[in-house]
């Protein structure tokens, strides 16, 4: 089973490749969805980042805009936040590993947005693919989202490695900014490539 990491910075276009992926019959693991889930109610991540990070838990559930406000700008607090998720997350991807080829599923994506930022061990992929977009789409896009500001931004921005640094390290770098059509296209010629080797 090949084994693709997809990962590229916040607002460049991951999203809509990963859907293409996905409308190809490629399963895709969602390491943001499984961050969600955890922190989601009864999920595992509640107690330990509410024993972390008091006043973080609500309902059951991890109350996301409390815990942004208790990392934010805190290296230190972000780290421990990241322990605590991390093998969490990797643990839930395992699972995912282990279905698809358990399934007999000649190809996976695992979507990792800090693929890169986490140090994780390359080797375990088949080839890296980075979406990539122009910094003026990537900006226009992100401050479209709601609850984003400029200082949200680019305190997200300096957690991630810059875009350029990370085409440098990919073997495929799928570009967004032209139109969603042509990133769409990129994908379906990706998987077209394996399907026929």
């Amino acid at each position: 089973m090949k084994v693709w990491g997809l990962t590229g910075s916040i607002g460049m276009g991951k999203s809509t490749a990963a859907r293409a992926f996905r409308r190809l019959g490629v399963p895709v693991f969602d390491a943001d969805a499984a961050v969600h889930a955890l922190q989601a109610k009864g999920g595992r991540a509640v107690r330990p980042i509410a024993l972390a990070f008091p006043g973080t838990e609500r309902d059951g559930a991890t109350d996301r805009e409390a815990l942004r406000a208790a990392v934010l700008g805190q290296p230190a607090a972000l780290s421990r936040l990241e322990r605590i998720i991390h093998p969490l997350v990797r643990r839930e991807q395992e699972r995912f590993l282990a279905r698809w080829r358990g399934r007999g599923a000649r190809l996976v994506v695992l979507d990792i947005p800090l693929l890169f930022e986490t140090r994780t061990d390359l080797r375990e992929f088949d080839a890296i693919l980075v979406v990539s977009a122009p910094s003026a789409v990537q900006r226009a896009r992100v401050l479209l989202r709601g609850g984003m500001t400029e200082a949200r931004f680019a305190a997200i921005r300096a957690r991630q490695m810059p875009d350029a640094q990370k085409r440098r390290r990919a073997d495929v770098v799928i570009h967004t900014g032209l139109s969603r059509y042509h990133a769409q296209a990129a994908v379906r010629r990706l998987v077209r490539k394996l399907r026929d080797a």
